[in-house]
């Protein structure tokens, strides 16, 4: 059941808290909401999951554009961890929910146990930032959620066999019906800082992952996702030997996570976190 929590600046976030035993903290892509998890919340019996709306996505107040940054959202998700008196936890990042995770380490460390990256790393392909732009912001040209699994079906050719109820529950994830067809989830204005990021000199993110010693840390890639390349895994794994792999075949960007290969990946995590 959606729960909400009140924010530092008075932002209302929707947050969702189910089951017992480890905590861990799921957070999302850029436009995704917590119902990503979904999917995987039925294989983690015995877990206690906790994910959140960023501001600006699904049952969260829509704040502005200034506020939809990665250092917002770390904040916001410690804000989560304080109001439910949770101390530390096991954190599985999808895309920009990784980047957050990164965020964390860097402000908050012992918060956490460990951090599972989805199909995320410090370097993000320009090819993969360039397919976000083209759609991001706007509402979709389908007008009913059978048209928009079909059109979802065509556009992610790096997926397959993926079964048509996949992308009819995929489709009603992320977009609502409305009075003209279907509807993002998040506010339009998300395009915003993700334009001045895609147009400003890239980030040097490594220093961020270097500074997770001590953490467990876990990566899951779509085979052909074009968000996180072979060479950055190379990289990633050079720097950390232990860290604990996965590669999805016939998935893009990003894995679904209910996947066998994800499912192994993500309790070897798990466990190397208690």
């Amino acid at each position: 059941m959606t729960q909400f929590f009140t924010a530092s600046d008075g932002a209302r976030l929707a947050y969702c808290d189910t089951g017992t035993g480890q905590a861990v903290l799921c957070l999302a892509g850029l436009t995704r909401t917590m119902a990503d998890f979904g999917y995987l919340a039925p294989h983690l019996a015995g877990a206690r999951l906790i994910r959140m709306d960023y501001r600006g996505r699904g049952d969260s107040q829509w704040t502005g554009p200034a506020t939809y940054t990665v250092r917002q959202e770390a904040q916001d998700a410690i804000a989560l961890l304080d109001h439910l008196g949770v101390q530390k936890v096991a954190l599985i990042g999808s895309s920009r929910g990784g980047l957050v995770g990164l965020a964390l380490a860097a402000m908050a460390k012992a918060r956490l146990s460990g951090i599972l990256f989805n199909d995320v790393g410090p370097v993000i392909e320009h090819g993969g930032l360039q397919r976000i732009f083209d759609y991001l912001g706007r509402n979709p040209a389908a007008k009913t959620h059978a048209d928009m699994a079909a059109r979802l079906a065509r556009a992610l050719p790096g997926f397959s066999g993926v079964p048509e109820s996949r992308w009819l529950q995929e489709a009603r994830l992320h977009y609502r019906a409305g009075p003209r067809g279907l509807e993002i989830t998040y506010d339009p204005a998300l395009r915003e800082p993700f334009l001045a990021a895609f147009s400003g000199p890239p980030v040097d993110l490594w220093p961020l992952f270097d500074g997770c010693s001590g953490l467990v840390l876990g990566l899951i890639r779509g085979a052909n996702s074009d968000i996180l390349s072979p060479p950055t895994v190379e990289e990633m794994r050079r720097r950390r030997p232990d860290l604990i792999c996965a590669e999805v075949p016939g998935r893009g960007h990003m894995p679904f996570l209910d996947e066998p290969e994800a499912l192994t990946c993500v309790h070897s995590f798990l466990e190397a976190c208690r």
